[in-house]
C-alpha cells in the first residue's frame, strides 16, 4: 500500500535478474536490453534491478524534462558516479554546486575565441597523420584516429608533443575500457581499491600511472607560470591561471577569488582529456568506415573540399576561414555521430518524487537514455541506418526537437568541449579526406561496442586511395 500513490511505466514484472537466460539480457550489452524494452513497452518502460526502479526513456520530451525542466530534482547515477574512482570530482562526475563552481573557473579555456586558435594545430596534427598512412597497405583505423585526437588533445589541453609518457595515456585509458564492465558491476567497489583482486590491481596501476603523468604536466606547468611564463596558449596553462569571484547567497561578488588546486586540475584535465580525445577518435573512425560503405555521400564530400581548398596544384590545407564553409563536411562528421554516436547513453537519479506525463516514480530511481537508440528509432528518424548528412542541414535541424540529437549532452551539464570537438573532427576529415579515399578491408561489417564510449569492438581494418 505504501507504493499505491505512485504509477509506474510499463515494464518488466520480476526484477531483472530472473530474465538472466533471456537472449536480451547480457553483461556488457546493455543495449540488447534497451532495443527489447522500446520494442515491448514503447518509450517509456520500467523494470527493478536490487530492489532500485529503472525507467528507460526514448521520447524527447521526457528526456527534456530530465536534463532541463526539472534538472534540480536528479543527480548523476551510479554507474556515472562509479567512475569517480577514475576522474574524481571532474565536470562529468561532480554534483551542484561544486560542479558549477568548477564549470566557472573552466570556462574561459573553452571560449569560442580561445579555440579557435587551435584550428592550425589540429589541421597540423592531422597533415603529420596522413603522412603516416601507407597508400593501399591495410591498417587500423580506429587505433590510427585514436592516435590523431590524442596527438590534438597533448599538444592543445598540455601543449606538449606525444612522447612515450603521452602514449602511456592511451595505453591505460584502453586498459581501464576493457575493464569497465567489472567496475560497473562490482558491488561497492570503492570500499576494494586496496584489495589484491587482479583486475582492481590492474586498475589501480592504470589509474596511478595516469595521474603520474598529469601530475608532472601539472608541476612543469606551474613552474614555467612561476618563470612569468603565465599561458602558454594550451588548455592546461589556461586552467591553472583561471580564477572566479566567489558570490554570497544572494549572487551577489565578496570579493574573494578561487582559483583550482593541483587535484581539482587533475581531476579536470583527466575528464577532458578522456572524454576529448575518446569520444571524438571514435567519431571519426565511425566516420571514414560510413563514408567508404556510401560512395555518392564521399564523392559530395570531396566535392565541397574542392571546391573550398581548390584541386591540383592551387590545393591548400584548411584554415579557420574555411571552417564556416565546410558546411556538409560538418553534417557528415554530425551524421556519423547519429548513426554511431560515441557517448551512446546517458543516465540519471531522482533525488525526489518525479512526474512524468501520467507517471509519477518515487525517490532513488535511475533514468536511462540512449543516443544509440533514439537516432534508431524510425518514427523520429525515418529509414534510420541511411546515412544521410541532409539529417542536418539547419532546416532539418530548427524543425526537429532538440532532443531528439544531443550527442554532447544538454542542459546545464552538456559538455563543456563540444565547439572544440566539432571543430577537431571538421578540419581532421576535411584535411584527411582531401587527400584520401578509404576503403573498408574485411568481409564483415564491424560490430559497436557499447562500453563508456561506442567503439568498434575489433580493430577496424581499412586502406588509403590517392584522391587525384
Amino acid at each position: 500500500m505504501a507504493d499505491a500513490k505512485f504509477r509506474l511505466p510499463p515494464g518488466l514484472a520480476r526484477s531483472l535478474p530472473f530474465y538472466a537466460l533471456k537472449p536480451w539480457v547480457k553483461l556488457g550489452s546493455p543495449i540488447l536490453l534497451f532495443e527489447h524494452l522500446h520494442k515491448t513497452y514503447g518509450n517509456i518502460s520500467c523494470y527493478k534491478f536490487m530492489g532500485t526502479n529503472i525507467v528507460f526513456i526514448n521520447d524527447p520530451d521526457y528526456i527534456r524534462e530530465i536534463l532541463v525542466t526539472q534538472a534540480s530534482a536528479f543527480v548523476k547515477e551510479r554507474t556515472v558516479r562509479r567512475m569517480k574512482i577514475l576522474l574524481g570530482d571532474g565536470l562529468i562526475t561532480s554534483e551542484e554546486p561544486f560542479h558549477m563552481r568548477q564549470r566557472r573557473i573552466a570556462a574561459p579555456a573553452f571560449h569560442r575565441q580561445r579555440i579557435a586558435a587551435y584550428g592550425a594545430q589540429i589541421v597540423e596534427s592531422a597533415v603529420a597523420a596522413a603522412d603516416r598512412i601507407v597508400v593501399g597497405q591495410p591498417f587500423d583505423m580506429a587505433a590510427a584516429s585514436m592516435e590523431l585526437s590524442l596527438e590534438i588533445v597533448a599538444r592543445t589541453l598540455f601543449n606538449a608533443e606525444v612522447d612515450d609518457s603521452i602514449r602511456s595515456i592511451n595505453d591505460d585509458t584502453n586498459a581501464i575500457m576493457g575493464l569497465y564492465n567489472f567496475i560497473v558491476a562490482f558491488p561497492r567497489i570503492e570500499k576494494f581499491l586496496h584489495w589484491p583482486i587482479p583486475k582492481i590491481v590492474q586498475f589501480r596501476r592504470a589509474k596511478a600511472r595516469l595521474d603520474s603523468v598529469v601530475d608532472r604536466l601539472i608541476r612543469e606547468h606551474r613552474e614555467a607560470m612561476a618563470r612569468g611564463e603565465a599561458d602558454n596558449g594550451d588548455l592546461l596553462s589556461m586552467l591553472l591561471s583561471s580564477h572566479i569571484e566567489v558570490l554570497d547567497e544572494a549572487g551577489k561578488p565578496t570579493g574573494q577569488i578561487e582559483t583550482m588546486t593541483d587535484n581539482q586540475v587533475r581531476d579536470e584535465v583527466l575528464t577532458i582529456f578522456l572524454a576529448g580525445y575518446e569520444t571524438v577518435a571514435n567519431g571519426l573512425a565511425w566516420t571514414w568506415y560510413l563514408l567508404s560503405q556510401n560512395p555518392e555521400v564521399e564523392s559530395r564530400l570531396h566535392a565541397e573540399l574542392d571546391a573550398v581548398l581548390g584541386t591540383g596544384p592551387d590545393r591548400r590545407l584548411p584554415t579557420l576561414a574555411d571552417y564556416p564553409a565546410l558546411r556538409y563536411t560538418e553534417q557528415v562528421f554530425a551524421e556519423s555521430m547519429r548513426v554511431f554516436p560515441p557517448a551512446w547513453a546517458m543516465g540519471r537519479m531522482s533525488t525526489r518524487d518525479v512526474t512524468l506525463g501520467p507517471y509519477k516514480i518515487p525517490a532513488g530511481a535511475h533514468f536511462f537514455f540512449s543516443q544509440y537508440m533514439i537516432s534508431r528509432t524510425e518514427a523520429y528518424y525515418p529509414d534510420p541506418l541511411r546515412f544521410d548528412p541532409e539529417r542536418f542541414t539547419p532546416e532539418a535541424k530548427a524543425a526537429r526537437h532538440k532532443f531528439l540529437y544531443f550527442p554532447f549532452g544538454g542542459g546545464g551539464r552538456q559538455c563543456i568541449g563540444e565547439a572544440f570537438a566539432w571543430m577537431e573532427g571538421v578540419f581532421s576529415i576535411a584535411t584527411l579526406a582531401q587527400r584520401f579515399r578509404f576503403r573498408y578491408a574485411d568481409p564483415a561489417p564491424p560490430v559497436p561496442q557499447a562500453k563508456i564510449t561506442l567503439r568498434p569492438r575489433d580493430p577496424l581494418r581499412m586502406s588509403a586511395e590517392v584522391r587525384p
